[in-house]
């Protein structure tokens, strides 16, 4: 198997947090899946299912307690530049501009290059997001979805061999998400970048993705099934929602988060019940 088909390897990823017991819980337990480069793909599950955790072992924010994350054939060690994560809050410095909050990552990950060559780099990938004429405006003085254009162009702008995307529109209405979404797409499209799109929105799953991950519930959340989707690239909306897999794509998606609700319900009664059994046993 060529090393391109194995560009992420996330092999038997495990997080444990200890309770108040001493005891570990593990909120992800054995988490196993294998990215081809140039591949974008949605990881989607109910809320507290450990998604985000993923992300964050794997951008190296988080520390790993067992299993490996390897990126083109290196295992992670802590975070660096060829790992750019995009937040659900833009996370820019709000004493610098939109163009001095892309030039900071810039400054540090090519710190041989000259200065009109960061300067073209900055401002090549802020016209790329649509902020050619916002280059120098404050966040303050940027709405919610220009500054996360700028935290897009600030990720982009590094080259990483990874990008990680959080909910990254999950605070935007919904006409400037698509907007968002299709920005974000054609630049994929462009720079062929591997790419994990963090989502509780199932048609931003089944749309930004060549194919989806579903994650089962937490604790000992793992890779429950993973949908690949026939769509091509470069993604086009109306074609998508036309064909005629989608609706059965869809309803296979949202069925499985049914089930891991009722799951999650029945898991639930359960304990109720001992509990109750307990409580009985005692009196």
């Amino acid at each position: 198997m060529h090393n391109d088909d194995r560009y992420l390897e996330i092999v038997n990823l495990v997080k444990a947090y200890p309770n108040p017991y001493g005891d570990d819980i593990k909120v992800v337990d054995g988490f196993n899946l294998m990215i081809a480069k140039g591949e974008v793909f949605s990881v989607i599950g109910h809320s507290g299912c450990g998604k985000s955790t993923v992300l964050t072992m794997t951008a190296g924010l988080n520390d790993i307690t067992a299993g490996n994350v390897v990126v083109d054939g290196k295992e992670i060690v802590g975070s660096g530049p060829d790992r750019a994560v995009v937040f659900q809050a833009p996370c820019l410095l709000p004493w610098m501009t939109a163009y001095g909050n892309v030039m900071l990552g810039v400054n540090r990950v090519y710190p041989h290059a000259t200065k009109a060559e960061r300067d073209d780099l900055v401002c090549y990938y802020l016209s790329r997001v649509g902020l050619s004429d916002a280059m120098r405006k404050y966040p303050r003085e940027l709405s919610g979805g220009m500054q996360q254009r700028v935290g897009i162009a600030r990720a982009l702008a590094l080259h990483p061999k990874l990008l990680l995307l959080d909910e990254p529109f999950g605070r935007l209405d919904s006409l400037t998400r698509m907007e968002l979404q299709d920005v974000v797409l054609e630049l994929l499209d462009r720079e062929k970048i591997t790419t994990m799109v963090i989502t509780h929105d199932v048609d931003e799953a089944i749309y930004m993705a060549d194919k989806v991950v579903m994650m089962t519930n937490g604790p000992g959340a793992k890779v429950g099934q993973v949908l690949e989707l026939p769509f091509g690239r470069p993604r086009v909306r109306a074609e998508v929602l036309e064909h005629p897999e989608y609706y059965n794509l869809r309803g296979q998606l949202i069925g499985f988060l049914e089930e891991q609700e009722h799951e999650k319900e029945a898991a639930k009664n359960e304990a109720d019940e001992s509990a109750n059994d307990r409580k009985d046993a005692a009196a």
